[in-house]
């Protein structure tokens, strides 16, 4: 190891700050003691090359090439180094220490950021310390991306191919994604839904290495701390999760780590959101899962779930935290939050943090474009249907919510008259006016004048519904009495069953196809496979919300927005709805394939960070001429680097 105090560095290398005059080559900033690191060397003969190696890469630097792994090239505003979107100060007060790691040989091998196995070529392995740690085959990207997914098409359990894409990931990052872009659709039910729920339910067993940050009771007081633990400091998304509410599994406490880890890769593989400027976070506040308590294997806090104050606390700490580590423009996404804690959380954060909660906002988002969509099937607009949802929570409300903004949009209608479109049913029946004081805050403007109804079925025949939206969290409630009540009021009526993992989904594409003969619009939460029914193939839809978040992600991130606001997720919905085709439409599908993701990504960005401009909310300025183009050239590649 050779160490180098701070100003014999920046004498020997002229860089001034953070930046060298002559290339642009910035220091990665390390939570570490300040020292450059030559790796793979020992002995007096090792310290005598290893101070070649350290004094060959400053060379290259001064002579203005690219530096190996840790130094990487970064744009320059104003003698000024910021990164792709432009970064805030506010990390400048706690990056020192910092280091240069010029890393090579086994230790290379050993970093997901750098590693590209066997396609490390010739000239690469000699310069970096690698003859010998690898069989002598110089391997492509693309022959490694077949290998992996005949690899992974082996197991026989959804959970062993998670498995295999979470060790990769920890191995060989750029590998990873490319898999995932150019797989998308086989793998996505492994990452995400509905596999990263089973993953979630024995993570405790499955756990090998940390991929994010857990914030317990424990780190209460010194949050702030613990967030500077994380290597990465430039974080422009994180993504939180409290573990109450993991999909339709319920309370899983610490475990819920696999929905942060899930979410934000979908960021970067969908969405070109850069990896390193991704943070997973659970925050462990115990759990009330009496099986997860007495679970040996269980690696969260074993106590009750903390509420009142306590939680609101531990929250408003980590919040306050975020914003002083990473700066305004940071996107924090709640996930699986119960209902009492996210809509409280959002309402409070909304007006003082950039914040979204994809269980609310996200799948009202999906919902709607669908909904959009389907116009063109059933025809007309939004205004001439009634809407009925099972189901009350995060989900349900959000998307009528979002439905009713729609609709007074379209119609210049009061959102209090749009709302009467829309009937909830939740566990104790139809939600009315006479039930108003019993009522949760978040479903009181949901309750309308009508006499109490208890089935599902019944409030169909009274309501008449033309579109049925199912956010119960319970599996197989749209019974065949219920399918075939919505048939016989509606020519084509609209059925979505969004519960997730599949298990919960309120019908399979089969049932609701096969009940309603032949005649429904289907989409559901967790993917099912094509369905024949009398000689006719129905491709059902999935509304996930896979379509939305990473696109509009991505916009909040290159607009430098400071707020979300709801029109921005008006624009999301209805960028997604423009991006189904005609060819979509004639199999029934009222969302695009995932094969296009990336491309439908960089329109919902653009729209998204177009109405981030309209309503003064962007910090990025001047605003770009093409945002389409502006948001695919932003989006992060997974192709591997040359390292000199």
């Amino acid at each position: 190891m050779i160490s180098l105090n701070r100003s014999s560095f920046l004498n020997k290398t002229g860089i001034s700050g953070f930046r060298s005059p002559s290339s642009g080559a910035v220091l990665r900033r390390r939570p570490a003691s300040v020292r450059v690191v030559a790796l793979g060397t020992n002995g007096r003969a090792g310290e005598r090359n290893a101070a070649i190696l350290v004094e060959n890469r400053l060379k290259e630097m001064r002579e203005g090439s690219s530096a190996i792994a840790d130094v990487e090239s970064e744009p320059t505003v104003g003698g000024e180094v910021q990164d792709e979107y432009g970064e805030d100060a506010a990390t400048e007060e706690f990056v020192t220490p910092w280091c240069l790691s010029v890393a090579s040989g086994y230790s290379l091998l050993r970093d997901p950021h750098h590693n590209k196995g066997l396609a490390f070529n010739e000239k690469e392995r000699d310069a970096h310390f690698l003859r010998g740690l690898l069989p002598p085959t110089v391997a492509s990207h693309e022959l490694q991306v077949k290998k992996m997914m005949h690899n992974i098409r082996q197991y026989q359990l959804p959970l062993q191919k998670y498995m295999a894409m979470m060790d990769l990931q920890e191995r060989n990052e750029r590998l990873f994604y490319k898999l995932l872009i150019e797989n998308v659709e086989e793998l996505l039910p492994i990452v995400y839904t509905p596999t990263v729920g089973e993953a979630c339910q024995k993570y405790g067993s499955i756990f090998m290495r940390p991929q994010g940050l857990f914030i317990s009771l424990k780190e209460k007081g010194k949050i702030r701390e613990v967030l500077r633990n994380w290597p990465e400091k430039n974080i422009q998304v994180i993504v939180v999760t409290d573990g109450e509410r993991i999909l339709g599994l319920g309370d899983l406490g610490c475990q819920g780590m696999g929905i942060p880890v899930g979410k934000l890769s979908l960021y970067t593989a969908l969405g070109g959101v850069r990896p390193s400027s991704c943070l997973p976070i659970t925050i462990d506040v115990g759990t009330n899962n009496e099986t997860l308590l007495n679970d040996e294997f269980y690696i969260g806090l074993r106590q009750r779930r903390a509420t009142g104050q306590e939680y609101a606390e531990l929250l408003d700490e980590f919040m306050t935290a975020v914003k002083q580590n990473y700066g305004e423009k940071v996107l924090i996404q709640f996930e699986d939050f119960a209902n009492h804690n996210a809509f409280d959380l959002l309402a409070k954060y909304g007006t003082t943090h950039l914040v979204f909660n994809d269980d609310i906002q996200g799948t009202a988002s999906v919902v709607l474009a669908g909904l959009v969509a389907a116009q063109n099937l059933v025809g007309g607009t939004l205004a001439d249907h009634r809407f009925l949802f099972l189901g009350a929570g995060e989900a349900g409300t959000g998307i009528a919510e979002l439905i009713a903004l729609e609709i007074s949009k379209q119609t210049n209608a009061p959102l209090e008259e749009t709302r009467k479109k829309i009937w909830l049913v939740d566990s104790k029946g139809l939600i009315v006016s006479s039930r108003k004081e019993s009522l949760q805050h978040f479903k009181k403007p949901w309750a309308h004048e009508h006499e109490p109804i208890n089935e599902l079925v019944d409030a169909i025949k009274a309501i008449k519904p033309t579109v049925l939206i199912g956010t119960s969290g319970v599996g197989r409630t749209f019974t065949k009495e219920v399918v075939e009540a919505m048939a016989s009021i509606n020519e084509k009526p609209i059925i979505l069953a969004l519960s997730n993992p599949t298990s919960q989904s309120e019908c399979t594409a089969k049932e609701a196809y096969t009940w309603s003969q032949g005649r429904a619009i289907f989409a559901s939460g967790s993917p099912f496979p094509p369905v024949e029914y009398e000689g006719k193939l129905f491709v059902p839809g999935q509304a996930n919300n896979a379509y939305i978040f990473p696109g509009l992600g991505l916009g909040l991130i290159m607009s430098g927005a400071i707020r979300v606001h709801d029109d921005m997720l008006l624009a999301a919905s209805e960028a997604l709805a423009a991006q189904v085709s005609k060819e979509n439409f004639a199999k029934g599908l009222i969302f695009p394939p995932f094969t296009n993701i990336r491309k439908i990504s960089a329109h919902i960005a653009a729209k998204v960070a177009a109405k981030a401009y309209e309503l003064g909310l962007a910090t990025r300025l001047p605003q770009p001429k093409d945002l389409v183009k502006h948001a695919e050239s932003c989006m992060y590649s997974p192709v591997y680097r040359s390292y000199r």
